[in-house]
């Protein structure tokens, strides 16, 4: 069975930056989609940025120019940077993927767990 666990969360100052990590661990073939979500106190859960096998990659308006999704196939996990965060950025965050599992085309998706990203002073 596949697991996200996300890591990087933490304390920053607005301006500063962090790299969030997605690790999924267990058998598969490849990532279909890799996908950030974040949820802030209050508010409903928000696509941060969506990437697809393919190549298509979608930011959120907020995050465009700031947030940067990557991947390392060696490890099996992907990223989110973030740069020049600001107080509104302050979520937890989560990811969240399509995996394809087996070559017949069986696919999981999954989400980790989160992880606090909190900008402040």
């Amino acid at each position: 069975q596949v697991q996200l666990m996300e890591s990087g969360g933490g304390l920053v100052q607005p301006g500063g930056s962090l790299r969030l990590s997605c690790a999924a661990s267990g058998t598969f073939l490849d990532f279909n989609e890799m996908n950030w979500y974040r949820q802030a106190p209050g508010k409903e859960r928000e696509l941060v940025v969506e990437s697809t096998l393919g190549g298509d990659t979608n930011y959120a308006d907020s995050v465009k120019g700031r947030f940067t999704i990557s991947r390392d196939n060696s490890k099996n996990t992907f990223y989110l940077q973030m740069d020049s965060l600001k107080s509104e950025d302050t979520a937890v965050y989560y990811c969240n993927a399509l995996v394809l599992l087996w070559s017949d085309g069986t696919t999981w998706h999954g989400w980790g767990r989160g992880t606090q990203v909190t900008v402040a002073s």
